[in-house]
């Protein structure tokens, strides 16, 4: 099992309209960046733990915990013209981005950013690197279960 953890800007979705979703699930859309997509394409498995952090906001934080839920498959906002995530060059016999579907497991109070810096143990969790903005990280196991001490509890 691996583990990630996933930015999304909650005016785009949040952690309440993923659990308002059916099934609490929603697919991972508008992911541009090369890396970020080949963790979907090449790392993630259905049932990997996501932190589902906000991005972009007053109190950027993780308040969320939930899954993979779908192998990667073309993600459609690529080939829509009005779609803020459209792009022209790719082709639907040869989509470029692909995408996830997300489950949220349930919502936490938000972990935030100077609350993960201030733990010594989670130095080395990507999100917290100088320079890092990828929307989609790989988080080892040892980050994953002081993180979920942190918010009280295990899954």
């Amino acid at each position: 099992m691996n583990y990630w953890l996933m930015k999304s800007e909650p005016e785009e979705c949040s952690a309440d309209d993923a659990l308002a979703a059916p099934n609490a699930t929603v697919p991972w859309v508008g992911v541009r960046n090369y890396q970020a997509r080949n963790f979907m394409r090449d790392g993630m498995q259905v049932g990997d733990g996501v932190l589902f952090y906000h991005s972009s906001c007053a109190e950027p934080g993780i308040v969320g915990i939930a899954r993979v839920a779908s192998t990667p498959y073309p993600d459609p906002t690529q080939f829509d013209a009005k779609s803020p995530y459209y792009d022209a060059k790719s082709k639907p016999a040869e989509p470029r981005w692909l995408l996830v579907d997300v489950q949220v497991l349930r919502k936490t109070r938000n972990l935030t950013l100077p609350e993960l810096r201030a733990n010594d143990t989670l130095e080395d969790l990507v999100v917290l690197r100088k320079g890092n903005r990828l929307s989609i990280t790989p988080v080892e196991p040892q980050h994953w279960r002081v993180i979920l001490k942190q918010l009280g509890g295990d899954l």
